[in-house]
C-alpha cells in the first residue's frame, strides 16, 4: 500500500476575521499544507459561516491550496462559484444531497479536485460506487457545525475502514474535529491529512489566531515531529 505524506490543514473559521488576510499568511509562513476553508450555512449545519466573497478575498494571501469544506445543503447550485472564487479542493458532504456522484462530476468539471465528508453515523460504505472519482476522504470525527467537540472514539475504526477502502489509490484520507495530544499519534497511523483548527489544537476554547503569529512556526514544527514519530 502506498504511504502518502501527512499534511496539517488548519481551518480559518477560528481566525479574527478583521485580520483575516495577515492570519492567513501566518499559518502560510507557520508551515500549514492547506488552508481549510469551512463554509457552514445554518440549514445542513445549525452554524453560519461566510461564502464565496470572502474565499475570493483572502486568495491573494496565499498560494496553498483551499481545502473548501462545504457544510451546506444543497451543495450542487454552489460549486462552480466556490470553484471560481479561488477553491482548489471542493468537498460536499455525502448526506447533503441525492446525486453524490453528479455532484462529483460537477466539481470536476470546473478542473477541481473532489471531496466526500462522511458525517459521523453515515459508514464508509457509502463511497463504495464513487470511490474512483474521488481525490479526498473526509472523515468526521466530531457531529459537523461546532468546534472544541470531544473525537468520537469510533472514529478509529471508521479510519481504518476507510483506509482499507482507500487502498492504494491516490486519494487523501482526512480527519476532521477533536484530535488533541491524547490521540493525534493513534490517527495519524491511519490518515495523511491533519485537518484541524490549530488555534484549538493548542489553546482550546480560544476564539483567534493571534497567538500564531509569534508561537505557531515552532509549534507547527512541533506538530509535524509527533505526526511523522514511530508508534
Amino acid at each position: 500500500m502506498t504511504t502518502r505524506p501527512i499534511r496539517i490543514a488548519p481551518s480559518i473559521l477560528s481566525a479574527d476575521f478583521a485580520r483575516s488576510g495577515a492570519e492567513i499568511e501566518a499559518i502560510d509562513k507557520a508551515g500549514a499544507d492547506y488552508i481549510h476553508v469551512d463554509v457552514m450555512d445554518g440549514h445542513f449545519v445549525p452554524n453560519i459561516s461566510f461564502g464565496m466573497p470572502v474565499i475570493a478575498a483572502a486568495r491573494s494571501y496565499t498560494a496553498k491550496p483551499f481545502d473548501t469544506h462545504l457544510m451546506i445543503a444543497p451543495a450542487d447550485p454552489y460549486l462552480a462559484d466556490f470553484a471560481r472564487a479561488g477553491a482548489d479542493i471542493i468537498t460536499v458532504h455525502a448526506e447533503a444531497g441525492p446525486h453524490l456522484h453528479r455532484s462529483i462530476q460537477a466539481i470536476r468539471a470546473e478542473g477541481k479536485k473532489a471531496g466526500v465528508a462522511l458525517n459521523p453515523a453515515t459508514p464508509v460504505s457509502a463511497l463504495e460506487h464513487v470511490i474512483d472519482n474521488i481525490d479526498l476522504l473526509l472523515i468526521m470525527s466530531v457531529n459537523p457545525g461546532f468546534g472544541g467537540q470531544s473525537f468520537i472514539p469510533a472514529t478509529l475504526d471508521k479510519v481504518r475502514r476507510a483506509n482499507a477502502l482507500i487502498g492504494a489509490r491516490p486519494i487523501d484520507l482526512e480527519v476532521d474535529g477533536g484530535v488533541t495530544m491524547d490521540n493525534i499519534r493513534e490517527i495519524a497511523r491511519w490518515r495523511q491529512c491533519l485537518r484541524r483548527r490549530l488555534l484549538h489544537f493548542w489553546w482550546e476554547r480560544s476564539s483567534h489566531l493571534r497567538r500564531l503569529h509569534c508561537s505557531a512556526p515552532r509549534r507547527c514544527h512541533t506538530l509535524t515531529q509527533i505526526l511523522n514519530a514511530k508508534a
